[in-house]
């Protein structure tokens, strides 16, 4: 199981994305260009020591991180029609998020082999993107029984 993040705008929610891959031994791909200066400076604040320890892949573009997926992206987005409790998911699935200003482009919804949503009230426009991926993340080890010992 692996979080992918479409080019992050927040350095702070990447550092607490990291943060939750160390602690739970799931690794990050992150497509580039950021939205931010990716360093360890900026990344610190919210990931603290554990970005250090998180398993992170740095991908030049979308192009450079298809190349190499070896599951299936299940894409996390406010447009899908599948509910989180309905998703089947597999160990090897990779839950990708898009950018917190901008989702992810159609390209990405097209080439995803899943989309799911988090359900939320109506009123609602999104989850954070940190928020979203420690919900799907939680689910997706409870049902492969991928949780650490």
């Amino acid at each position: 199981m692996r979080i992918a993040l479409y080019q992050p705008d927040q350095a702070g929610n990447v550092g607490t994305i990291l943060r939750l891959a160390a602690c739970l031994g799931v690794g990050v791909d992150i497509i580039e260009p950021c939205g931010f200066a990716y360093s360890d400076r900026a990344l610190k604040r919210a990931g603290m020591d554990y970005a250090e320890i998180a398993e992170v892949k740095r991908h030049n573009d979308w192009d450079a991180f298809e190349r190499e997926v070896r599951g299936r992206i299940v894409l996390l987005t406010t447009r899908a029609s599948v509910l989180l409790p309905e998703a089947r998911f597999e160990a090897d699935d990779i839950l990708l998020l898009g950018s917190e200003s901008s989702g992810a482009p159609p390209l990405v919804h097209a080439r995803a082999d899943g989309r799911v949503r988090i359900p939320q009230i109506a009123a609602a426009r999104s989850l954070n993107i940190a928020v979203a991926a420690g919900i799907a993340l939680g689910e997706a080890l409870r049902q492969t029984k991928g949780w650490p010992e």
